[in-house]
């Protein structure tokens, strides 16, 4: 398919009328959902990993290939650059630009498995975790295994040809690709996997087909040229363009294809690209191997590397001086006195227990003949190993999170033939040294040559932006006169452009610039990108980071917590709040009113404030707790009216409870277009966020929660029912036979023979989610003391375990000890909190019998269980219920977050969308609906049920029916 070649006009007025006459041509072509033009919504997409800084005219969120063919007719007529945006994970500045930005994330997720798993179809907005995850049940994988594969998506990974800490050069993006689906700068659309590729390449782009045919030949006929290429790119190496292709391949279409890999957006956009998937080892045994001296380490890299070793990992004595204080008082790297000292971390991977003893034997042979400092013993335990594994990997988390305030993380990358990776360690140590970098760490894929350091210069003092120049340039002297490459995994970018001829000779680099000529004539991708449109692009437009809050001062805006946020696909994420909040404290007045003006709605108030966001970020921010505590500076300081309010309803919560489900009753029997009329009345003229949106699939009322004991005989377990199961009514399945969760868990108890106490006065108590969550401090505090102290009486002192039937209710529980001082917190020190389904899991199953079982199950993780790490209790429980048990693979936080799937359902049905599409594949394959949805909590069933039209129910709720006589 080609598009008509558009008029394009270059306006000589001032670049904010361009940018303007730009954003009405938009305007006109897209919806209104799909524009992005506000100032909090160019801030908030102008910043990615790297620490550099470009802010868009425009964003676009493309959701078609005919998408993104007119954001380029539209940005090519106005003049202004376009840059394609996914993941934001690139450290290099390819993915900042002025122009149009191209936001590829949203519309371009699909993930198809082929021919069993040995190919895999995906699309560029898909993370490399979501699609290993579709490929799990293939036990195959992709090749590229970049460490930032939470939050890195298809199209970064071919942009940067990407690679990681196991797949070397074999297993990378350039070597897996099978095909690609490309936009051309054009409008030309082009499918290289196509059998008559080559010949629609040459009648649609015949100026491109032969000009690559010519440079293929200006290639081979220069054996200089042949020489550089084949040593640079027989290690990583990801500076300039992939010009390997013009001696790996024949025909143009194949040389095109794998131009694209690793041209960094500069070429044009790779729409779908299409993989061979590798084998995954289920095996894994790892060692931590110690070395006195640097140069006794790489001496041993030929060895275990022939022995076997799938990774090894260096860490050099300041990686190690780093970890030190995180081992255990008993690990014999502790005590021991670094100087000089490095460290081998070696995995081997496996098919079978034989093939990994094989190796291991192999490896404790290698090993028994190296200069060890500390004894080494191979492991497969999966705590012990993951314990190793932290060391290396929580070396970014330690340095960066310790960093100094307003100083950048800055995570370089180089690559040096084996041979040269202690000389090039050794006078990198001295660089480090010279230029002022005390708290420098190296470590890196030594068997591929492949260091990572990182600095963390303060890029808005002269003195030290000139020491970060001095470095630069004596980094790129040692690299080169070392035989290596500047970039290895992390792509050229802005911040290594200006380098890229001196790397390859202006030869080689004159074959670069016919290569953008081509495809590019235009220069409207990404320009200054791979190749330098100034020969100080390293040292321009550097983002600074000024400091807001201690709470998210460490972030690196890496952007590893976007996938797990539920507002990530309708407003913005916890970077993009920080990144706000950033831009607000350095802002002109006029910015900062203009993105303050927006910020309490989408950054706040669309918080699900689930806090999945800090078990992705590498350097622990909570940024759900920090919008929380907007909500209280919203609520006013303690005292304040709105405090009193909720103080008042903490301690009068049985009355609350009453009230809420005398309302219920109230709306039942009404329609649920009269309900939602109603209520979408009173929110036109008063705050959504106090008046909820109602409709007809509201539960009915629940009932009042009582106390006493249920069951005869000495109780075994303190039961605490959550609030939001005495409010809402239970779904009771498509007989009504169903009991509630708190009604099924005790029926479980009583099946066991186990008896169950519950508090008396728990009508009156909560888990203190409802005051947590919107910020109303006063009542959460006095929630705390009256929970904790009717669990301690009615524990016996922390005696029997207090579970509660509700994820986000156990994980409210716990949260209570923030609220609590003295005595109390001794005493909450002593109770056990556990979730009612890892207490059915652990403490009852085996006493309970299955006397009918159903087919199909879909399950919903909710975010609590992810806190809890009772994900696997969840589904274990599933799988004694049904024979197949199917979780999509695009769980996440449902949105609903208590009420606030209620007061802002817009949340609710972004956050949904992509699970509730998977769910209905599921039944389509399936032929018609499954037997049972399950989850463990009452809300999130809530959200889940209305994304789904599905009846989501308790897990226990389907256990207790599977167990009945």
């Amino acid at each position: 398919m080609t598009a008509q070649a558009p008029a394009r006009t270059t306006p000589d007025d001032a670049p904010e009328v361009v940018a303007a006459e730009l954003r009405d041509a938009l305007r006109a072509q897209f919806a209104a959902d799909q524009l992005h033009l506000r100032p909090i919504d160019l801030a908030a997409r102008a910043h990615d990993a790297s620490h550099v800084l470009l802010v868009p005219d425009a964003v676009v969120t493309a959701q078609s290939v005919d998408d993104v063919v007119a954001a380029l007719r539209l940005a090519s007529t106005a003049g202004r650059p376009v840059t394609f945006r996914s993941g934001g994970t690139s450290l290099s500045g390819q993915a900042s630009g002025t122009g149009l930005q191209v936001d590829t994330r949203a519309g371009f997720r699909d993930v198809e498995v082929l021919d069993g798993g040995r190919l895999v179809r995906c699309g560029p907005g898909a993370t490399i975790r979501s699609v290993n995850a579709r490929l799990a049940p293939y036990r195959r994988r992709l090749g590229p295994d970049p460490a930032s594969e939470v939050a890195c998506t298809v199209g970064g990974v071919v942009a940067n040809n990407s690679s990681g800490m196991a797949c070397g050069t074999e297993a990378s993006t350039y070597a897996t690709l099978d095909s690609l689906v490309v936009v051309l700068p054009s409008g030309t659309v082009l499918d290289t996997g196509h059998p008559d590729a080559d010949a629609r390449l040459q009648s649609a782009e015949p100026a491109l087909h032969a000009g690559l045919l010519h440079l293929r030949d200006r290639v081979r006929r220069d054996a200089v040229s042949v020489e550089r290429i084949r040593h640079l790119f027989s290690m990583k190496n990801t500076m300039g363009y992939s010009v390997n292709a013009f001696l790996d391949h024949d025909t143009p279409v194949a040389i095109l294809e794998h131009l694209l890999v690793g041209s960094e957006g500069t070429l044009g956009f790779v729409a779908q690209a299409t993989f061979r998937t590798v084998p995954v080892l289920p095996l894994a045994a790892t060692g931590l191997l110690v070395f006195a001296t640097l140069t006794d380490a790489t001496d041993a890299l030929g060895a275990l590397t022939r022995a076997g070793a799938r990774t090894l990992e260096l860490m050099d004595a300041a990686s190690l001086r780093v970890v030190q204080p995180s081992l255990a008082p008993t690990d014999p790297l502790r005590s021991l006195v670094l100087d000089g000292h490095t460290a081998l971390l070696l995995e081997l991977q496996a098919e079978d227990a034989e093939a990994l003893a094989d190796a291991t034997a192999h490896v404790d042979e290698v090993a028994a003949q190296l200069p060890l400092v500390l004894p080494v013993s191979l492991t497969v335990d999966p705590a012990e190993r993951a314990a190793l594994w932290t060391l290396r990997k929580g070396l970014y988390t330690a340095v960066a999170g310790a960093r100094p305030v307003g100083t950048t993380a800055l995570l370089e990358d180089v690559v040096v033939p084996v041979p040269a990776l202690s000389a090039t360690m050794t006078e990198l140590a001295t660089l480090f040294d010279r230029h002022g970098y005390d708290d420098a760490v190296v470590f890196g894929h030594a068997k591929d040559g492949n260091l990572h350091f990182m600095i963390s210069p303060r890029l808005d003092d002269p003195a030290e932006l000139r020491a970060f120049e001095a470095f630069t340039e004596d980094l790129v002297e040692l690299v080169l006169r070392q035989g290596g490459s500047l970039k290895a995994e992390h792509g050229t970018g802005r911040v290594m452009a200006p380098f890229v001829e001196r790397q390859y000779g202006p030869e080689l680099f004159a074959v670069m610039t016919g290569v953008k000529e081509l495809f590019d004539p235009e220069r409207l991708l990404n320009p200054g990108v791979v190749l330098p449109d100034s020969p100080r692009a390293h040292l321009e437009h550097l983002k600074l980071v000024p400091q807001v809050d201690p709470r998210v001062d460490a972030c690196v805006e890496c952007g590893y917590c976007e996938p797990v946020c539920p507002s990530k696909d309708i407003t913005v994420t916890p970077r993009q709040r920080i990144v706000l909040l950033r831009t607000m404290a350095a802002a002109e007045p006029d910015q900062r009113a203009a993105i303050e003006e927006d910020f309490g709605y989408d950054a706040v108030d669309l918080c699900a404030a689930d806090s999945l966001c800090v078990t992705a970020c590498p350097v622990g921010i909570d940024t759900g707790k920090v919008m929380k505590s907007f909500r209280a500076e919203r609520a006013g300081g303690s005292g304040s009216p709105a405090q009193r309010a909720g103080d008042l309803a903490a301690r009068h919560w049985g009355a609350v409870g009453a009230a809420a489900r005398a309302g219920l009753a109230v709306a039942a029997p009404l329609p649920g277009g009269v309900l939602g009329a109603v209520t979408a009345a009173a929110r036109s003229v008063l705050p959504h966020e106090l008046v909820p949106s109602a409709s007809g699939d509201l539960p009915g009322p629940g009932r009042r929660r009582r106390g006493g004991q249920r069951g005869s005989g000495v109780p075994e377990v303190v039961l605490f029912p959550s609030c939001v199961g005495g409010i809402f009514a239970a779904e009771r399945g498509a007989d009504g036979l169903l009991e509630s969760a708190e009604g099924a868990f005790v029926s479980l108890c009583d099946r066991a023979g186990a008896a169950v106490v519950v508090p008396d006065a728990v009508d009156g108590l909560c888990c203190g989610t409802v005051w947590q969550s919107k910020g109303l401090t006063d009542g959460h505090r006095t929630m705390a003391y009256s929970t904790v102290a009717a669990l301690w009486e009615t524990s016996d002192g922390g005696r029997l375990p207090v579970v509660t039937d509700a994820s986000s209710c156990t994980h409210g529980v716990r949260d209570l000890a923030t609220q609590l001082d003295g005595a109390w917190a001794e005493r909450f020190d002593r109770l056990r909190i556990v979730d009612a389904v890892t207490f059915v899991r652990e403490s009852l199953l085996a006493r309970l019998t299955v006397t009918q079982r159903l087919r199909t199950a879909a399950v919903h993780p909710t975010c609590s269980t992810v806190h809890l790490g009772i994900v696997e209790d969840l589904v274990a429980l599933a799988g004694v219920v049904a024979s197949e048990v199917l979780v999509p693979p695009s769980w996440g936080c449902c949105g609903f977050a208590g009420d606030r799937g209620m007061l802002h359902p817009e949340l609710t049905a972004s956050a949904t969308a992509r699970e509730a599409a998977e769910v209905a594949a599921y039944e389509v394959a399936r032929d018609g609906r499954l037997d049972a949805y399950a989850s463990a909590n009452r809300t999130c069933e809530m959200g889940m049920s209305r994304a789904t039209g599905r009846p989501y129910v308790h897990v226990l709720q389907l256990l207790e029916r599977a167990t009945r006589p």
